[in-house]
C-alpha cells in the first residue's frame, strides 16, 4: 500500500470519526443536560418497573422503550452518526406521538376532576397534531422556531397539569415515581426542539 492510499484512508477515517454536530457550546451543554436528565429520570423508571413488578407496571416498559429509542437517536444525531435529519425528524416524531397516543389518549390516567381530565385530554390531541404535521413536512426546515417551540410548550403544560393533580390528591407510594415519569416527555421533547431549532438556525 503506498503511501498516498494509507494517508487518504486515514482522511476517511478522520471524516467518518464522530464529531458533533453542535458548535456552539450553550448548545451542546443545552442538549447534554437534557439527554442527562432524561436517561436518569428513565433509569428511576425501570427500577420502579422492577420494583412494583411487570404485571403492574409493564405499561412503563412500553413508555420507556419509546424514551430510550429517542435517547439513542439524540445520541446518534449529536455525534453526526449514521442518522440523517430527516430519519431524526420522522422517527423521532413517531416515537413521541406514540408515547401520548398511548399515555394520554387511549390509556389516560383518572385525574381529580372532570375539567382537568378534559383539559390534558384536549391539549394531548393537539400535541399529537402537531407531531402529525411536523412528522409530515417534506421541507421541514421551514417550519418557524415558534411553531417547534410550541410543541415543548404544550408537553410541559400537560405535565405541569398532571404535577398539580398529584398534589391535590393523596400521596402513595407510587407518588415519587408518577412525579418522575411525567416529567421525562417534556425532557426529550425540550431536546429534540433544540436539535430542530440549532439545525433550523444553521440553515
Amino acid at each position: 500500500m503506498t503511501a498516498a492510499m494509507r494517508q487518504r484512508r486515514r482522511q476517511a477515517k478522520n471524516d467518518t470519526d464522530m464529531k458533533t454536530r453542535f458548535k456552539k457550546g450553550t448548545k451542546t451543554f443545552d442538549i447534554g443536560i437534557t439527554a442527562a436528565s432524561a436517561i436518569v429520570s428513565v433509569g428511576i423508571m425501570l427500577y420502579a418497573v422492577g420494583h412494583f413488578g411487570l404485571e403492574e407496571a409493564w405499561p412503563e416498559l412500553v413508555l420507556n422503550a419509546c424514551y430510550v429509542a429517542c435517547l439513542v437517536m439524540i445520541w446518534m444525531y449529536f455525534f453526526n452518526y449514521r442518522i440523517t435529519t430527516q430519519q431524526f425528524n420522522y422517527w423521532c416524531s413517531i416515537l413521541v406521538g406514540i408515547t401520548v397516543l398511548l399515555r394520554d389518549i387511549l390509556f389516560a390516567p383518572p385525574l381529580a376532576n372532570f375539567g382537568l381530565h378534559l383539559a390534558c385530554l384536549v391539549l394531548s390531541v393537539l400535541l399529537l397534531c402537531m407531531l402529525t404535521y411536523f412528522y409530515a413536512r417534506k421541507n421541514w426546515q421551514s417550519y418557524t422556531k415558534g411553531r417547534l417551540w410550541a410543541i415543548c410548550a404544550v408537553d410541559i403544560a400537560i405535565a405541569a397539569l398532571y404535577n398539580y393533580d398529584i398534589f391535590v390528591e393523596p400521596f402513595s407510594e407510587y407518588t415519587e415515581y408518577l412525579l418522575t415519569e411525567i416529567w421525562i416527555r417534556p425532557t426529550i421533547t425540550y431536546g429534540l426542539v433544540a436539535c430542530f431549532v440549532t439545525e433550523t438556525e444553521e440553515r
